[in-house]
């Protein structure tokens, strides 16, 4: 070992140096690099061609798609003018469901101060001293 680091001095040791620099990035993608698709694939990942939405380009096909559309249009449409006859308000309906089951308090109480003169370092009893943000610092 002795004789090893006696022959790394001067220029050997930059030589030396130099090789580890170039050598260990190439080592690493050597390494990682290789055999990529049976390390790293996760099976059924993308979905398949017949699970994807196909774009239309003829006009049959773009005639049937907005027809689509404007029924899903007139549908969500009627479903709204229901519940606003009923009475519910459809300006959030999304989760309303879930609101029900798990109220949550007003946000309003939720975010009101104890006492409005003080800052939170104040109600910590960190800075009594009246010398601004940083009068906690001594």
């Amino acid at each position: 070992m002795s004789t090893i680091l006696r022959k790394l001095t001067g220029g050997n040791l930059e030589v030396f140096k130099f090789g580890m620099y170039i050598m260990f990035p190439i080592g690493i993608m050597y390494y990682f690099g290789t055999n990529l698709d049976s390390r790293f694939a996760v099976p059924d990942f993308w979905p398949k061609e017949s699970q994807t939405h196909k774009i239309p380009f003829e006009k049959e096909d773009i005639q049937a798609e907005l027809e689509m559309l404007r029924q899903r249009r007139l549908q969500a449409r009627a479903r709204r003018l229901e519940l606003e006859s009923q009475g519910i308000s459809t300006e959030h309906t999304e989760h309303q469901e879930e609101e029900a089951r798990h109220p949550r308090p007003d946000i309003l109480q939720a975010v009101t101060l104890e006492e409005p003169g003080r800052s939170g370092i104040a109600k910590e009893g960190g800075g009594g001293s009246g010398k601004g943000w940083f009068g906690w610092l001594k």
